[in-house]
């Protein structure tokens, strides 16, 4: 991709911006190398990474990453042999080697995340070099006394040589032979050598070395001959332990020199890592995701926002701030024109589609719905702004046809190109001829391309050519505010007079100016106006017609579970029923053998006879199935009342009549409640009605029921046990004229809760609903909200 496509759509920023979720500490920052990547391959993977790392953060948190930093500069200070590190780069390398350890560990066995975990397992700890490193040098950057037996045994010798000198001094400074030699009773430190504070106008008493004067001049700094030779000494001591520091940053800096390629390719992957955390952070906050990507040049962006519109500079969300369009251009079409009002969100729209596109090229998930798709395009290329410059002599239009000589020239099958304004900055006639041809030249060459203008001939030509598509940002009539939504077939009217008057411009103004136009022209926008406005009114219906269409199926689903679950009843009722027949059959059979085992055993006297005759007739009178119940009347019902009790042949039950809506009955079975059209109903002659409870025959003027409950408690319940208790309640709710229910089911496993939540999505008469606050107890409590009458 050009820098000035990258520049134009603003990719610097989304950079700056990803660099807001890198978890390095500022300062030690690895470098962020954001950019298209060349082969799909590598972005399929690079996107598969993200994704992967999106579960980890949800699952167990950020990766440890935070305390790596950048070695390149130091591993190319150490290509130069005899070279070596001060204290505080070697630090840094022991803690990138600590990054790696703890990244490698926080990948292990992950089966979630099959491609980091491989990409982690390339990581090498180093733990020699960084224990090596660890017990040399402290955490401020110290070289600790463990670092060398000879520095462990100078830093002993210098401490001992210290205490002798203080000693010998501070005696000096306690004797009275000396008294009121010093200016202060302390032991001072010039020039590396210890020394006393003398006064001057005293220092013939005390022999031995002026190293300092005070700023006065009232007071010299005396090192005393009898301690010449230890400091001497203390100073031969230092440089023999400065030369073991050397030695042993030099021992440590080879240690470095030679794991460079792995410090490198550490280096490489923790970058990776950090680069792909940042990203599944920024998809996080940004709700994005990846789309499918397709091998047929195409753009179906659905629920598409700009990035940039979504945080602060500092990276915080903005929430509710970018409105979701969808940005779409499919394989049968090559060029999409957008048309509207200004303030109408074209632009954005085009700069959209371009950092989406190139955002997806780097493998990063883009705020837009995941049943997205799109096409790699090789390159993008972007015409927007004002191309003006002085100092190249060029006007608007002059700069925005040298752009688009060079888009011309690479433009191919495989490219995506942006144009803002086309065939704005001269003529609009001759202007538009020009626009035209150049989108003539881009479909020949088979780039796809997206195109703003106001030009109503390149509306026209949208209109004419088959692989052209226009679409128009909408602008609300009543609130005279553009929705920044895109509507597709029909061209946009500019609504210059509106956007005008919104502003405050005289009313006698814009009439006159309305006066100027032609009255072709007046018919064009008053026929552009009124399709816009039908296209909206279609929307809006298509959108009504939709949710009216999940209303259906999720009643549709409910009414064919519960004719299964009544099925399921009456087959366990049959079943029920076959086995206690055939018990009875058993137990006859048995009783049958037991009376002719007898007859062969007794006498045949008449006494006997008698007895075994009355026995068989008892067994037969036993197994004489019981006549079935025929139904008193089959007739189809035609007038039907609440309260009336209905036969369901296809049950072989009974129902009581809820309520009546044309040529369908919805009836109270068993608790549970079924809606069926009168024809499958039937009607009992004479006709039966519910009993209700008397009140000893006084008549009441209005209907009494319990007090309303708006709370259910369904903790310990079983699953089908509580959806019937639930179902009750909601009616019972419906009825009552409640609005809002609370729903207790507890926490768990979670099975309840969710079956809970499924039965009021389902349900046609629940608006909304959600998990209680923390107060009222969060998860473990359901909020349902019902639909007003």
């Amino acid at each position: 991709m050009s820098k000035e496509t990258l520049r134009v759509l603003e990719y610097d920023k989304v950079r700056s911006l990803l660099a807001r979720f890198t978890s390095t500490v500022p300062g030690r920052e690895l470098a962020l190398e954001l950019q298209p990547l060349p082969e799909k391959t590598a972005v399929a993977e690079a996107l598969a990474e993200v994704g992967e790392m999106c579960q980890l953060l949800e699952q167990v948190g950020r990766p440890p990453v935070g305390a790596c930093c950048d070695l390149l500069p130091a591993l190319r200070q150490l290509s130069t042999e005899g070279v070596w590190l001060p204290a505080e780069q070697l630090l840094e390398v022991q803690s990138s080697l600590e990054a790696a350890h703890d990244c490698r560990n926080y990948l292990a066995e992950r089966p979630q995340a099959p491609l980091l975990s491989g990409l982690a397992a390339g990581l090498q700890p180093c733990v020699a070099l960084r224990r090596e490193i660890g017990e040399s040098i402290g955490p401020r950057g110290e070289i600790l006394d463990s670092a060398s037996f000879e520095l462990g045994d100078l830093r002993y010798q210098l401490r001992r040589l210290r205490e002798r000198i203080r000693k010998i001094l501070e005696e000096l400074l306690l004797s009275d032979r000396y008294d009121g030699v010093f200016q202060d009773r302390l032991v001072t430190e010039r020039n590396g050598r210890y020394v006393v504070p003398v006064k001057a106008d005293h220092r013939g008493r005390l022999k031995g070395f002026v190293h300092d004067e005070s700023a006065s001049g009232q007071t010299l700094f005396v090192e005393p001959t009898a301690v010449l030779d230890k400091n001497n000494e203390l100073q031969a001591l230092q440089r023999a332990e400065q030369r073991e520091l050397e030695r042993i940053l030099r021992r440590l800096a080879d240690g470095v020199r030679h794991q460079g390629d792995a410090l490198r390719e550490n280096q490489q992957i923790l970058a990776r890592l950090d680069l792909r955390a940042a990203a599944a952070r920024f998809a996080r906050f940004s709700d994005g995701s990846a789309p499918q990507l397709v091998d047929k040049p195409l753009i179906e962006l659905k629920g598409a926002r700009h990035p940039l519109l979504l945080f602060e500079a500092d990276g915080t969300p903005i929430p509710d701030q970018a409105v979701a369009i969808d940005l779409l251009l499919p394989a049968d079409k090559d060029t999409l024109v957008i048309s509207g009002p200004n303030t109408g969100g074209k632009s954005v729209a085009l700069k959209t589609a371009g950092l989406l596109v190139l955002m997806v090229r780097s493998g990063l998930h883009v705020p837009c719905r995941p049943d997205s798709r799109l096409f790699l395009f090789d390159e993008v290329f972007a015409d927007i702004g004002d191309e003006q410059s002085i100092e190249q002599s060029l006007s608007t239009f002059s700069g925005h046809l040298s752009r688009m000589r060079q888009i011309l020239q690479q433009a191919d099958r495989y490219s995506l190109v942006l144009l803002d304004e086309a065939g704005t900055g001269t003529d609009p006639a001759e202007g538009a001829a020009l626009a035209m041809a150049v989108l003539d030249e881009l479909r020949g060459a088979g780039a796809k391309t997206l195109v703003t203008t106001h030009l109503n001939l390149v509306k026209g030509y949208a209109l004419l050519e088959s692989r052209v598509e226009n679409a128009a940002v909408e602008f609300d009539e009543r609130t005279l505010q553009p929705t920044y939504r895109l509507h597709y077939g029909i061209p946009g009217a500019s609504k210059a007079f509106t956007i005008a008057r919104r502003l405050g411009l005289p009313e006698s103004l814009l009439s006159r100016a309305e006066g100027y136009l032609g009255e072709g022209e007046k018919a064009g926008l008053d026929l552009i106006e009124k399709i816009n406005q039908q296209q909206q009114e279609l929307s809006r219906r298509l959108e009504e017609a939709e949710q009216l269409r999940k209303r259906a199926r999720l009643e549709r689903t409910k009414r064919k579970q519960l004719l299964e679950e009544f099925e399921g009843q009456r087959q366990a009722l049959l079943d029920k029923a076959r086995r206690r027949g055939e018990g009875l059959v058993r137990e006859a059979e048995d009783k049958i053998k037991r009376l002719f085992k007898d007859l062969r055993q007794e006498a045949p006297d008449v006494a006997g006879q008698a007895r075994l005759t009355g026995e068989l007739r008892q067994v037969r009178e036993a197994m004489r199935p019981v006549p079935a119940t025929k139904p008193q009347s089959t007739a189809v019902p035609k007038d039907v009342a609440v309260g009336e009790l209905l036969r369901i042949p296809a049950l072989a039950s009974e129902g009581e009549v809820v309520r009546v809506a044309g040529d369908e009955a919805e009836l109270s079975v068993q608790g549970k409640k079924l809606r069926l059209s009168l024809s499958s109903l039937e009607q009992f002659q004479p006709r039966r009605f519910a009993r209700r409870k008397s009140d000893g025959g006084k008549v009441r003027n209005r209907v009494e029921r319990d007090a309303p409950q708006s709370r259910l408690l369904l903790v310990g319940k079983r699953v089908d046990e509580a959806l019937v208790l639930l179902d009750r309640f909601v009616d019972d709710a419906l009825l009552q004229g409640l609005a809002e229910l609370e729903i207790v089911h507890g926490c768990g496993e979670g099975i309840l809760r969710r079956a809970v939540r499924e039965f009021l999505a389902g349900h046609r008469e629940v608006e909304a609903f959600h998990a209680a606050d923390l107060a009222r107890g969060g998860d473990n409590v359901t909020i349902a909200q019902l639909r007003r009458a």
